[in-house]
């Protein structure tokens, strides 16, 4: 994108590095695609909503994917959403969904699983508490879903597009609607990266396609 690196673009490219730079770890260089790093601490817990843990953002970020993506600027552009339009008074927010998002289990994104991953959100981040208190109803379909607020609430898309903990991290409807202070059990995502269970070793080492 011609404004700036968007989200997913760093956390396939500063991620790693971040991880590499606070253990000052040595990476290994196999083979043209596989990388190989110690990080700065322990993966042990996956769930991006469940902790603040950086380790797990991190991984989050290669996992899952957002709505929105702050750009070089800290200005929310378009990330999952490929359109959205905002009411004259300022209270529905209309979104729709970029064609052809699939997770890593091959099951389409829709507008569902948006608005399950965002209540889940909203309960656990203090961004997302303090928009609920603001929110009348959240709904959605297969490609798309709206926001309808009691008062307008101007920082709306920041907080969609908000880099740190906690993420907004979009997840299937089905692991979503899990309570937000249970840990979700499986890392299905629609990111840059696919979680490879059998892989994962907490302490030792986690595996990504």
């Amino acid at each position: 994108m011609a404004h700036g690196m968007t989200r997913r673009e760093f956390a396939v490219a500063a991620g790693a590095a971040t991880f590499a730079f606070g253990s000052k770890a040595q990476a290994e260089a196999t083979s043209a695609k596989t990388l190989r790093f110690i990080a700065q601490s322990d993966l042990r817990v996956l769930d991006p909503i469940w902790t603040t843990a950086y380790i797990t953002r991190i991984h989050g970020y290669m996992v899952f994917d957002t709505l929105f993506a702050l750009d070089s600027k800290f200005e929310p552009h378009l990330q999952m959403v490929g359109d959205y339009s905002v009411s004259p008074d300022q209270l529905v927010y209309s979104f729709k969904l970029r064609d052809g998002l699939k997770f890593h289990d091959g099951q389409p994104v829709r507008g569902i699983d948006c608005v399950a991953s965002l209540k889940r959100w909203m309960v656990r981040d203090s961004s997302g508490q303090t928009l609920s208190t603001s929110v009348d109803e959240i709904k959605g379909g297969d490609k798309s879903f709206s926001i309808r607020l009691k008062e307008p609430f101007p920082s709306l898309l920041d907080a969609r597009a908000k880099v740190s903990c906690l993420v907004p991290f979009i997840m299937p409807e089905r692991l979503a609607k899990t309570g937000p202070y249970q840990q979700v059990t499986e890392m299905v995502g629609s990111g840059p990266f696919k979680f490879v269970a059998r892989a994962f070793e907490p302490g030792h080492k986690v595996g990504k396609l």
